[in-house]
């Protein structure tokens, strides 16, 4: 979340910035600044009282010792009234303070100065596109088709067992799913993140420390009994280590990444854009988080999209980077850059990765900080970015690598499903 000095101090500028994100933040900044101002001169008060009761007391102490007893009796009733006021005090402290935290949880990160103003998703800014578009025969299919063709992915088999977004792979869709898996994680360890294998449920918390919650309750499974969350990404328990910690400067990069199936109720899509693999209630990811010092943030953003250009074309795949607007930024992110497969078969761009800069609005919720070279406590950067998101990947592996013989394997990952052609 924001930090009250900085929307304190820039307070218009927050207000500007946040329009980009088509978010009316003049009511909401004014609040927070109101109740904050009410909170520090509740707090002074509250300080005040209890320094003059310790004050006394010591007072008392010494008047006991030289027999003043009377004198002693008087000044503890003016204590107590001192007590009563300490408490009313911090109840009213406690108040404020947890409206400030509501205030503050439900006002997004603001954009960087490069975000581009918009309204959806029409309005992102294509930065790069690369690789060649192939030519397709007339007959061919678009995924959902292939799959089933092939024997590859049963969607009505996991509708049968689960409901609809639910799809079981099968044969040498199960393999090259889990080739694509093994092959995602060696990239991103070779290229110095940390694996771990991660809880798929977490707590509360951990879906606020990342800015899941409260934004996003409604498109999170919850398991009510056990108040736990089915986890969006791997980047929630990940960025989670880090919850409460004061990380060594000199630990910079901070480089993680992880596997995990992905769950998200996607309430309210329907439609012909969410055939197949398109969008899923349940699905494979991949993913890469990095803790940074607040300098270098920008450039290890740059250096993760970078990164999944290189897998991108190892695998062959035409891709585009967008850079998002305003109206389409996430609610926690400063930046974010959008990569796209192009789905030959359905003629259209398919998202397939975010890499994102959170700078310290995620940190500050984490309380993730580290000392500096002065020994004082600042807060670091996180970021993060799919490296990969599986299905859609596959939808594009099956569409645009399929031939009359049959769906060809990229080269690349032959060695990880031990086959080179799907027929």
């Amino acid at each position: 979340m924001l930090q009250v000095p900085f929307i304190r101090e820039n307070k218009e500028k927050v207000i500007e910035a946040l329009s980009k994100r088509n978010f009316a933040a003049d009511e909401v900044i004014n609040e927070v600044l109101s109740v904050d101002e009410e909170r520090r001169a509740i707090q002074a008060e509250l300080d005040n009282t209890l320094a003059e009761s310790n004050k006394l007391s010591k007072e008392i102490g010494n008047l006991f010792k030289s027999g003043k007893k009377e004198e002693a009796n008087e000044l503890k009733e003016k204590t107590g009234s001192l007590k009563e006021r300490s408490k009313d005090l911090n109840e009213q402290l406690n108040e404020k303070t947890q409206r400030l935290s509501e205030l503050l949880y439900n006002i997004p990160n603001v954009p960087h100065p490069s975000v581009p103003k918009g309204n959806s998703d029409e309005d992102n800014e294509v930065v790069f596109e690369e690789g060649t578009i192939p030519q397709l025969e007339a007959e061919s299919l678009p995924h959902w088709e292939l799959a089933k063709k092939y024997d590859i992915i049963d969607f009505e088999l996991g509708t049968k067992i689960s409901g609809a977004g639910f799809p079981v792979y099968k044969g040498k869709g199960a393999r090259l799913q889990r080739a694509l898996i093994s092959y995602f994680l060696d990239k991103n360890t070779a290229a110095g993140y940390k694996e771990y294998q991660v809880p798929h449920l977490v707590n509360e918390a951990s879906g606020y420390g990342t800015g899941q919650l409260p934004d996003k309750e409604g498109q999170m499974y919850h398991v009510t009994n056990d108040d736990l969350y089915l986890i969006p990404t791997a980047e929630v328990p990940v960025t989670n280590f880090f919850r409460g910690e004061i990380v060594n400067e000199t630990d910079f990069p901070i480089c993680c990444t992880a596997y995990t199936p992905c769950f998200r109720r996607e309430a309210g899509s329907y439609g012909a854009h969410v055939r197949g693999l398109n969008r899923l209630h349940q699905f494979d990811k991949v993913e890469i988080v990095r803790v940074e010092h607040p300098d270098n943030s920008y450039n290890a953003l740059n250096g993760m999209v970078e990164h999944v250009k290189g897998i991108l074309r190892e695998l062959k795949l035409p891709y585009r980077i967008l850079r998002l607007c305003g109206g389409d930024l996430g609610f926690t992110s400063a930046l974010t850059f959008d990569f796209e497969v192009y789905s030959t078969a359905q003629e259209k761009w398919l998202e397939i990765s975010s890499v994102s800069n959170f700078e310290t609005y995620q940190a500050n919720r984490l309380k993730l900080r580290f000392k500096d070279e002065n020994g004082k406590s600042q807060l670091a950067h996180t970021l993060n970015g799919s490296a990969l998101a599986l299905p859609r990947v596959l939808a594009g592996i099956i569409e645009n690598y399929q031939t009359k013989d049959g769906i060809a394997i990229p080269e690349v990952l032959i060695p990880y499903t031990g086959f080179d052609i799907i027929d």
